[in-house]
């Protein structure tokens, strides 16, 4: 017997291979033809939901000029949807930064780490069927090289 999660069980961002939970609106590359969720995008694969959710970073970078975990979580997740603080010091710790610090996730590799936590903040831990964070590191680090063009 296999410990296979029933689609209908997974967490919605999951289940939309959307695990940032990105709402509907910009033109991403790898959207799905079908778009059944009428809130959240839904993506071909994984990959681009990930690599979309890692561009939203970028552009809190460039076009807003947000420079820390907490300004950065503060604009992701509103505190009229989420527990804002609690998602700011999770995203941090699990990043090994000071929430107010000045970080550049414009670097693949901590680009790749905030996603992991947002992921999992976003869905919840993975059963252990799965990795803990959705998807195997590998893939958080292939989407942040797609994200910003460079090698993690």
């Amino acid at each position: 017997m296999t410990n296979v999660i029933p689609l209908a069980k997974l967490p919605r961002g999951i289940r939309n291979n959307n695990p940032g939970n990105l709402r509907h609106g910009d033109p991403w590359q790898g959207l799905s033809d079908r778009q059944p969720d009428t809130a959240f995008c839904t993506f071909e694969d994984p990959i681009y939901g990930l690599r979309a959710l890692m561009k939203v970073l970028l552009a809190y970078r460039t076009k807003h000029k947000l420079r820390t975990i907490a300004q950065a979580i503060a604009r992701w997740a509103p505190p009229n949807e989420n527990d804002t603080p609690a998602y700011i010091a999770t995203v941090a710790r699990r990043c090994g930064v000071d929430q107010d610090a000045a970080v550049d996730w414009s670097e693949p590799k901590l680009l790749a780490l905030m996603a992991r936590a947002i992921v999992t903040h976003e869905n919840g831990r993975a059963p252990s069927s799965r990795p803990a964070d959705w998807y195997e590191v590998a893939i958080y680090a292939r989407a942040a090289a797609l994200a910003t063009g460079k090698d993690a």
